[in-house]
């Protein structure tokens, strides 16, 4: 009788917790609902405002343009097909130049975390180098590697490895030192150390290096196409405002946010994916 009454007890707690986990659940699922409607109402009201603005004259649509003019000229550039080219082409140098900034970064990271001797020597030009502007070396790259999406690639690495080293190194840094005089303790090697302890604990650094890259990858890309490019958003933007066509400005910069914003977004779906797995394990 007693452990059919502490039997009942137990389901009966168990029964409690699965209802308040449920309407904690569904409370977060409604708060971002909530959250996300509310941003694309904001959206909305901003872009109705602009519109509105333009149309009654209280802003000069010739100097902003306005939601309906970009709508035009998107219809415009895809009627040709150019649209579609200058995307492609700014995508590709971005994601490699993301790509390879990111895979750079954690080798030198690494490379600075197991040799103390080499991150003192390393660390003066660093800094100076994460101080230079990049776009003053555009003239030398242009020179070593030529016109075309690789220079623009070449751009778009300066500009994100040496933050990616910064964060992913102050990550490793960053680890208690008594879990890692623990692990030499038992015996672990500095690979061990590396791939069991320094490597998940940097992990949000990590995904926030990424996160980073995702501007400065932009930011490389479009300056890179302002220098040295025949194609790409960069070179719409530089055209349209070179022929003082803003139009043209406005909706490059418009499908530059919204293709910033999806690599963003891919990002955190990443980062989410990796949570979950390291939570079940």
């Amino acid at each position: 009788m007693k452990n059919s009454g502490k039997e009942t007890k137990q389901k009966r707690a168990v029964t409690l917790y699965s209802i308040e986990h449920a309407g904690f659940l569904r409370k977060q699922r409604t708060k971002k609902a909530v959250i996300l409607s509310i941003q694309i109402g904001l959206l909305l009201f901003i872009l109705g405002i602009w519109e509105l603005a333009t149309r009654l004259g209280w802003l000069d649509s010739f100097l902003i343009s306005s939601p309906s003019r970009i709508i035009l000229t998107i219809k415009e550039l895809s009627a040709d097909g150019s649209l579609y080219t200058h995307i492609f082409t700014s995508l590709y140098e971005c994601v490699i130049g993301f790509i390879a900034a990111t895979v750079l970064g954690v080798i030198i990271a690494v490379v600075l975390w197991w040799s103390e001797s080499i991150r003192k020597v390393l660390d003066p030009y660093i800094v100076v180098l994460n101080s230079l502007p990049k776009i003053a070396l555009g003239p030398i790259i242009i020179v070593w590697v030529g016109i075309g999406p690789q220079s623009i690639i070449v751009m778009a690495v300066l500009i994100s490895v040496v933050v990616t080293v910064l964060s992913i190194l102050n990550g490793f840094l960053s680890c208690d030192k008594d879990k890692i005089l623990l692990m030499r303790s038992m015996g672990a090697s500095k690979p061990q150390i590396l791939f069991k302890l320094i490597l998940p604990n940097a992990f949000p650094d990590i995904i926030s290096a990424l996160k980073i890259n995702v501007g400065l990858a932009w930011v490389g890309t479009i300056m890179g196409e302002y220098i040295a490019s025949r194609a790409g958003l960069g070179w719409l933007i530089n055209q349209g405002g070179m022929i003082f066509k803003l139009d043209l400005v406005m909706t490059s910069i418009v499908i530059l946010c919204v293709l910033a914003t999806l690599m963003y977004l891919g990002v955190s779906f990443l980062e989410k994916r990796i949570n979950k797995k390291r939570g079940k394990i």
